[in-house]
């Protein structure tokens, strides 16, 4: 694949094999976060979970950002207009998300809708809860090696895409074990801060975290 690789003349101070490193990691984000979102968003639908609503949608929003920096190193042509729209768009779309959380929650909480225990969730989320800081590590090491800010702001987005696993997790295992029904949409609440955080910061095109 190397020789597909395009080079700016900023890139060329760069060795091929980081280069090719970041394209190797980006495509393997690519790869779990579709997989993530839609396991994640299935179960929220099967299982009403609100916060597997809110950590599936988060993901599906990742997954457009680390498509962004796949294409920014792939094909780096008017690559700085792309990742800013880009950017702004996954903050507008985790602002949606937001409202969507908020909704489901009250809904939950409020006895609408009962929120049932979700194996499958509890198991990608252990999952997510391993990969995704694993993941974030090692694109923080690419971005000081690039000098690149958006593979910076997606370490960052895999950060708290970590975060957010682990506390949908708790959730999760407290409805599962003691059949508490509200900690699952108390739980997604619990993960607003962090979304309306990463909205905010993707639509001024800062990460939110490091």
């Amino acid at each position: 694949m190397a020789h597909n690789i395009k080079m700016s003349a900023e890139e060329n101070a760069t060795p091929p094999e980081v280069l090719q490193r970041v394209i190797w990691i980006q495509t393997l984000t690519l790869v779990w976060m579709s997989m993530e979102a839609v396991v994640s968003l299935g179960a929220a639908w099967m299982d009403r979970s609100p916060a597997l609503l809110a950590f599936g949608g988060d993901s599906a929003v990742e997954l457009l950002s680390a498509a962004v920096v796949f294409w920014r190193f792939y094909s780096p042509t008017h690559r700085e207009h792309g990742e800013e729209r880009a950017a702004k768009i996954a903050g507008s779309l985790l602002f949606v998300l937001a409202a969507f959380v908020v909704t489901t929650s009250v809904l939950t909480l409020s006895g609408h809708v009962e929120a049932r225990p979700s194996p499958i969730g509890i198991a990608l989320l252990v999952l997510a809860a391993m990969v995704m800081p694993w993941l974030a590590a090692q694109k923080r090491q690419l971005s000081t090696a690039t000098a690149s800010a958006a593979l910076r702001a997606d370490a960052a987005e895999s950060a708290v895409c970590g975060y957010l696993a682990l506390i949908a997790l708790a959730g999760l295992v407290v409805n599962e074990v003691w059949k508490v029904s509200w900690a699952d949409p108390v739980a997604a609440l619990a993960l607003l801060p962090l979304i309306v955080r990463e909205g905010w910061e993707a639509r001024k095109g800062n990460p939110c975290c490091h």
